[in-house]
Parts: C-alpha cells; sequence; structure tokens
C-alpha cells in the first residue's frame, strides 16, 4: 500500500476509484482503521475519487510517541490532500474523525466542498477521563479496551447478529499500537471546537446515531445549532454507524454529498 513520508508521521493510505472524479476523503475513529469504511468504498468508487487512511497511531500508519494534538491530525489530512494534488475534497469522518473534520473546516475551508461529521461532537467527553484511559493504555496495551469498546460502538442486537463482524473490529483494536491509541486520547482529551463552530463556513451535515451512547443525537443538535450552514440527520444505530447502518449511511452521503 502506497505511504506519504511526511515529518514525523508514516501515513498509509489507499485509493479508489477515478481521480477525474470529485474527491472524498475517509477518516476513522479511535481504535479503527481505514478498512472500517469498506461498505462505503464499495458503492461509492464508482462516482468518487476514494481517499482512505489510517490516522496516525492506527493501522499500518506510525505511532510517533504523542501526545497529538487535532491540529495535527488534521494537518494529516492537508499534507495527504497535498501529495495526492487534491485542491478540493468532500469530507467524512466519524468520532474523531469528525472531530478531525470540524478542525480542518475551521481552519482550512478552502480545500473541501462538504463536511458530513459523524457520531461526534464539538467536545468529546472530558479531559480527565481520557488522560486516565491513555495511561491505562500505556501501562496495560488495548486488550481491556478492545473487551468492551463493542458495548459502545454497536447496539445489542448487531452485536448478537454480527459477532463476526464485531470480533474482527475488536482483534484490531487489540493489536494495535497502544502509544498511538494513548497519543489520540490525549488529543481529544484538549480537543474543543465549542468556541468555533460559528465560523464554519462550508457547508456541514451532522450525522447523530439515535442509539449512540457516546456522542448523543444532543451533541449534534448542538453543533448544527452553532454552525450557520449545516443540517442533522439521524441513523438507526450505535456510535459506529457506517457499520452498523451502511446501506443507509452510504445513501445519506449520496444525499448530502451532492457534486
Amino acid at each position: 500500500m502506497p505511504v506519504l513520508e511526511n515529518k514525523d508521521i508514516t501515513l498509509n493510505y489507499a485509493i479508489f476509484g477515478d481521480s477525474n472524479d470529485p474527491a472524498l476523503i475517509f477518516s476513522n475513529s479511535l481504535g479503527t482503521g481505514y478498512h472500517m469504511w469498506q461498505p462505503q468504498i464499495d458503492i461509492l468508487q464508482a462516482d468518487y475519487f476514494i481517499i482512505c487512511y489510517d490516522t496516525r497511531g492506527h493501522g499500518k500508519s506510525s505511532a510517533p510517541s504523542g501526545p497529538y494534538s487535532l491540529a495535527q491530525l488534521g494537518q494529516d489530512v492537508i499534507d495527504l490532500l497535498n501529495h495526492l494534488h487534491v485542491d478540493k475534497a468532500f469530507f467524512c469522518g466519524i468520532s474523531m474523525g469528525g472531530m478531525t473534520g470540524q478542525w480542518l473546516d475551521i481552519n482550512h475551508p478552502d480545500r473541501f466542498k462538504h463536511l458530513l461529521l459523524c457520531n461526534t461532537a464539538a467536545k468529546i467527553g472530558s479531559e480527565a477521563p481520557w488522560l486516565e484511559r491513555a495511561a491505562l493504555v500505556r501501562e496495560n496495551g488495548l486488550d481491556d479496551i478492545a473487551k468492551t469498546a463493542a458495548s459502545r460502538w454497536f447496539t445489542a442486537g448487531f452485536i448478537e447478529q454480527y459477532p463476526d463482524v464485531v470480533r474482527a473490529l475488536s482483534s484490531a483494536l487489540a493489536a494495535g499500537s497502544a502509544e498511538g491509541y494513548a497519543s489520540c486520547c490525549e488529543a481529544l482529551s484538549t480537543a474543543d471546537t465549542r468556541e468555533h463552530l460559528k465560523d464554519i463556513r462550508v457547508p456541514v451535515t451532522v450525522l447523530a446515531g439515535s442509539q449512540d451512547p457516546v456522542t448523543t443525537v444532543a451533541d449534534g443538535q448542538y453543533m448544527v445549532d452553532n454552525i450557520p450552514n449545516s443540517t442533522l440527520a439521524t441513523i438507526d444505530a450505535s456510535h459506529i454507524s457506517n457499520i452498523e447502518q451502511p446501506d443507509v449511511f452510504t445513501q445519506l452521503i449520496r444525499n448530502h454529498l451532492s457534486k
């Protein structure tokens, strides 16, 4: 797979479809990798030039010592777009990826046509629990986090119906970089866009899972209430909604990211 050697990071990425089509970049959630987007890649590469990457510290990207910052996560996206000579793109990010998208919209609005910010919030949780999780992961590894991730990611019905999907994602999390995961926890501990939402000018769709215990519909509504050119869409799913409801999620992308 291609990689971008850039500054302190080796960024693993993949591209799909025709580079003459409109570019659409996907950004993964904490503890996953770009393969989480496979249901969307399979369908949308017929119409979009798809760019996927593993967030620093995740997947096959390198995991330099942290802590990381939201600005670093966002700048990695800009550097990747520059590397691929993409001037302007659509963006879709989930959870941590959705926070990355907010930073991009605030700091680089000229590079994006429309952003889909999924299962995310202007501030996810509070600082102390993120820092505590980072410390525990550095000390004990990712096994304990992986054992409980499914209950945060998916509804009980999905876990029961699709155990192989859940097992594969949980196993990938357990096999990941503890330093990379912890460093991203530290980025999330300080990430807070609440004061800057009013400055966002690129069109935004906020997608919230109606059964998401991590980033709630209320979190999504707060963002829409404060972002001038934004709309809220809901999906009957928990936190990793693109996997729990892949067909509905993909259709929402089609509906909202008009070319």
